[in-house]
């Protein structure tokens, strides 16, 4: 199956910073999988997933949307942002409209729908997100994970085939963030691709199909999320813990724990 996006020897450093974000990114993006960027802090998850809705353009290297390379101009990122979704970690980087209603309506009415239409994937996205009693209310009288749902509902109003999502779940409490889980289950159902980054281990675990390992801007492993944390050395190369449900079991069954490549 063709991947949904393809990151080809991708560099990339920011303006007054001595060294790469990005060293070489190869890595693809299985379509319709639940993938998950995992890496601590610095390993550049943000970096490639700001390249791959076109925000950032790789100083070397290229973007791929499924077999064609990522185009820049006013059309070509217009047509690339319509299929591919970005949230952000913080939702205030992403609400801006007075109203729930008005932000979540801003991007179906720049793709030059007409009202009825945009009408309906609002209403559409605030269900599926569990807004729609917010449509009326100011942005700034939110809550948290009200403005983190509302957020989401405007990206997914889009109807993007692909949803990236930047470390969205770290700050919500236990039951917002089965909440957002949810909803990310059911756009998987629907057939979509969502790229969640994160270096919660544990969610990687329970989650993920797919995880490509990120260390200090390079892709120290990528492939289906059994087979990365059978790994201990990778985990350990990329200064992550194993999953607790891995540890108990090693410390439970050293039978398990020998399975584990690197296992003493």
């Amino acid at each position: 199956m063709m991947p949904a996006l393809r990151f080809e020897d991708v560099w990339y450093t920011y303006p007054a910073r001595p060294y790469p974000a990005l060293r070489g990114v190869t890595a693809s993006i299985p379509a319709g999988q639940r993938v998950i960027i995992m890496g601590r802090n610095g390993s550049g998850k943000s970096t490639l997933l700001l390249h791959g809705n076109g925000i950032l353009r790789p100083q070397r290297g290229r973007v791929y949307l499924e077999d064609a390379p990522l185009r820049y101009d006013r059309a070509g990122l217009r047509t690339l942002r319509r299929r591919v979704g970005i949230v952000f970690q913080n939702p205030d980087d992403q609400l801006f409209s007075a109203s729930v209603m008005q932000d979540i309506s801003f991007g179906p009415m720049n793709l030059g729908l007409d009202a009825a239409e945009v009408r309906h994937r609002v209403h559409e996205a605030a269900s599926l997100c569990g807004v729609r009693h917010l449509l009326n209310r100011p942005t700034h009288a939110l809550s948290g994970g009200e403005k983190t749902r509302v957020a989401l509902a405007g990206v997914l109003a889009m109807q993007p085939d692909i949803l990236l999502v930047d470390e969205l779940t770290c700050s919500l409490d236990p039951a917002m963030r089965q909440q957002v889980l949810t909803i990310f289950e059911r756009l998987i159902h629907m057939g979509k691709t969502v790229v969640l980054a994160t270096h919660d281990v544990d969610l990687a675990f329970t989650w993920g199909d797919w995880i490509i390992l990120l260390h200090e801007g390079r892709v120290l492993a990528a492939g289906p999320t059994a087979d990365i944390f059978s790994h201990r050395e990778w985990m350990h190369r990329a200064g992550l813990v194993l999953p607790t449900p891995i540890q108990v079991a090693r410390m439970l069954s050293p039978t398990f724990g020998g399975q584990i490549q690197g296992a003493p």
